[in-house]
């Protein structure tokens, strides 16, 4: 029989055609010894793929040179994509097809010599097959590549969305646990069946602790699981767990490192136990659906904070090295965002524990007032800011009421604040009056700018050089600071090294039921009469504290008892919708609605002036004031002759008799020996003595003298020094106090009170 190239191929592929199915045999053995990446999953390659391009081949010879005949399968396409989308690498799919070729070609030329001995036309024959063939492999390639080449894209560019929205979704808050749950709800929706979230416990209970050796105590912090048949975890959310030694969360752990696992079910029994000797039940009846596991440590500035495991069960597809890149990305800003909320959570206790110790904890008992108070950041989150308040008890009965506002918020401003409250406390003990005591308030607060100011070589930089500014005290009804309450905005909000501050420091004597105060740029107070009616206190206006220079005056009003005194800062007045007069008119007709109760008052007030997200700090002080009656103080006129010593002593017992004071008898009698002994021999007349029978029995001495008697130790031969001593000794406090004209001595005196050992003299 005469052949031609062309038809000894069509007869080599006719004859071939029954033993197809051993040919596709023969391909699938080498492609599973050459290729086996590409047997690993069901769906990438197949018999049938194979039966497909063999039968596609030996159709195409058997019926002429028509090239129209040699179009790879539609499916085969398809078949790429699934190798994209598994993650298998395009080189695997073209040396797949050279296999393939070699085997075809190879049975087709063993074919011919049985159909022909003349090797010219055999030669022939096997150039135009190999022709054939090499085009037929190389239009596949190029199919398969460029289906590959789209899938890869797709995916890539899916991954890139999931990270954006990462981005998005992931973080929003400062709340670790949200910020986890976040993580685990994006996971579910995009890539995973099933996701754990574990924080180590060292890590929560002190950020920045590394974890020690051994078994490691981890919080489950977050955790979701996909709709439908998904293992569901019964670990509960915050409950203490412990992974097994060397188990992969443990291995993640120790090493930092993440990894991609295909197990089986007994093994992810033991890859998900929550501790060394129980397997999570949750998990591990369901373990047995779950083939595939990402378990990728979260860790952030060089340390681990914990592990997230992501699982995927039989209905899905396994995770592959692309995913587990990709889902590292998304772990690791994760990480980041976790870490920022530590750092947040650890800040936020060191801030809130500072602005504990700045304010005053509980209000001090005091006879002659009243108080309740509010302080209510700006950052309700951070919980500190620079407004304070203050009730200091003071000699004589009296007390003052303090409240500051301090330019800014967070830490730099409460620690600014607690420096002033501290001033204002140590000016306040040596009774200064209002005015002088902000005239030394505003010095303060100038030299505390100069060391903020200050550059390393101790030189201060120009506020004005750095674009800052400073307030200036303004016109208006009811504020010093610019504009009716100050400027809105509080004091000097200009350059970065500026201090800019406003006080308003009151002093309320019960004996004469008179308030004297001052303000530097601060908001005015109001006053409540019994009957209801509502002041603004018209006072003189005064600059804020840090400009220096300007003078600050007091007024003195007189408040019956039951007055209520309300002392704020300006965030209670000012607000994005409306201005500080129109936040006065609100404060009256809400203090005109006064209860009984203080506590009730100040959560009216802050409900009906706050809005939900205050613009500035808020510090809020009520007083309620209580005078002392006629009973309760006795007042003498000493002559300046030292007879009176002795008359004065006689008349402190007879009114400690009658107060029933009695076991105070004779301590009293002997401060007030010495204390009027002193103003004779020092001071100028006219001299006075009064007692004050208030929680402790407060004794005075006043005369016109402005020289401050010193304490001092006298040496052994000396016949005086010793009348100061022993009245500190005695005394449960003491101290002297100027006036406009002379000054006053006085102590306080309680049932502890008791004559000193001589060694102490």
């Amino acid at each position: 029989m005469d052949f031609t190239a062309d038809s000894l191929l069509s007869r080599a592929a006719q004859v071939l055609g029954p033993k197809a199915g051993a040919l596709v045999r023969e391909m699938e053995d080498a492609l599973r010894r050459d290729v086996p990446e590409l047997w690993e999953d069901p769906d990438v390659l197949t018999s049938q793929n194979i039966a497909e391009h063999v039968a596609t081949v030996l159709f195409a010879l058997e019926h002429g040179p028509d090239r129209s005949l040699l179009e790879p399968p539609d499916a085969d396409a398809e078949h790429a994509r699934r190798l994209a989308r598994h993650g298998k690498p395009v080189t695997a799919m073209l040396r797949a097809f050279r296999l393939g070729q070699g085997v075809v070609v190879a049975r087709l030329l063993e074919e011919m010599p049985r159909l022909t001995s003349d090797p010219e036309l055999i030669s022939a024959a096997a150039g135009k097959l190999i022709g054939i063939a090499t085009e037929y492999v190389d239009r596949t390639s190029e199919r398969g590549v460029i289906a590959f080449q789209e899938e890869r894209d797709r995916r890539l560019r899916w991954r890139l969305s999931v990270v954006n929205e990462a981005s998005t979704r992931i973080g929003t808050t400062l709340d670790i646990a949200r910020t986890l749950q976040e993580l685990a709800d994006l996971a579910t929706e995009q890539f995973a069946d099933l996701v754990t979230v574990d924080l180590l416990d060292s890590v929560l209970r002190e950020p920045g602790t590394p974890a020690g050796g051994g078994p490691r105590a981890l919080r489950r912090i977050a955790q979701k699981s996909a709709a439908g048949d998904s293992p569901e975890p019964t670990t509960e959310p915050r409950q203490l767990i412990t992974y097994l030694l060397g188990s992969p969360p443990d291995r993640a752990l120790a090493t930092g490192r993440s990894a991609r696992y295909d197990a089986d079910a007994s093994a992810l029994i033991g890859l998900t136990g929550a501790s060394p000797t129980t397997a999570e039940p949750g998990l591990a009846a369901g373990a047995r659906r779950i083939h595939s596991t990402l378990v990728i440590p979260l860790r952030a500035r060089g340390t681990t904070l914990g592990v997230a495991q992501f699982f995927r069960h039989r209905g899905t597809k396994p995770f592959d090295d692309g995913d587990l890149l990709f889902v590292q990305d998304i772990v690791a800003r994760t990480a980041v965002a976790v870490d920022h909320a530590l750092r947040f959570t650890q800040m936020r206790t060191a801030a809130l524990a500072l602005q504990r110790s700045l304010l005053p904890q509980r209000a001090p008992g005091h006879s002659a007032v009243e108080v309740a108070r509010r302080y209510v950041p700006v950052d309700a989150e951070l919980g500190v800011g620079g407004d304070w308040y203050d009730v200091i008890p003071l000699s004589g009965a009296r007390v003052a009421l303090v409240v500051g506002d301090v330019v800014g918020h967070g830490i730099q401003a409460a620690a600014t604040m607690g420096r002033l409250r501290t001033a204002v406390r140590t000016l306040a003990d040596i009774d200064l009056p209002p005015d002088e005591l902000l005239t030394h308030l505003d010095d303060v607060v100038i030299r505390l700018s100069a060391e903020t100011t200050a550059t390393p070589d101790g030189q201060g930089t120009d506020p004005a050089e750095e674009g800052g500014g400073s307030a200036r005290a303004g016109e208006g009804p009811a504020g010093g600071g610019g504009g009716p309450a100050g400027d809105g905005d509080g004091p000097n909000r200009g350059g970065d090294g500026d201090i800019g501050a406003t006080c308003l420091y009151a002093v309320y004597d019960p004996v004469c039921r008179r308030c004297t105060l001052a303000r530097a740029g601060h908001v005015l107070p109001a006053m409540v009469s019994r009957d209801g009616a509502v002041d603004i206190l018209d006072l003189p206006p005064g600059p804020p504290l840090g400009l220096g220079g300007l003078p600050f005056e007091a007024a003195e009003v007189d408040l019956p008892d039951g007055s209520l005194l309300a002392l704020y800062t300006d965030g209670l007045l000012v607000a994005h919708d409306r201005d500080v007069e129109s936040g006065l008119a609100k404060l009256r007709h809400v203090l005109a609605r006064t209860s009984v109760s203080l506590e009730a008052t100040c959560d009216t007030v802050l409900d009906a002036l706050l809005p939900a997200r205050p613009d500035d700090d808020v510090a809020l002080l009520l007083a309620r004031t209580n005078g002392l009656g006629d009973r309760q103080v006795i007042t003498w006129e000493l002559e300046a002759d030292p007879a009176a010593v002795s008359r004065a002593r006689s008349s402190v017992s007879e009114q400690l008799t009658a107060w029933g004071l009695d076991e105070l008898g004779f301590t009293a009698e002997l401060v007030v020996s010495e204390l009027v002994t002193n103003a004779l021999r020092y001071g100028r007349p006219p001299i006075r003595l009064r007692l004050i029978n208030d929680s402790t029995l407060l004794c005075e001495v006043s005369d016109d003298s402005n020289t401050t008697p010193h304490l001092r130790r006298a040496r052994v031969f000396d016949e005086g020094g010793r009348g100061l001593l022993l009245v500190a000794q005695i005394a449960r406090r003491w101290g002297t106090r100027h006036a406009r004209r002379g000054k006053t001595v006085w102590a306080e005196l309680d049932d502890g009170a008791g004559l000193p050992t001589p060694a102490s003299l």
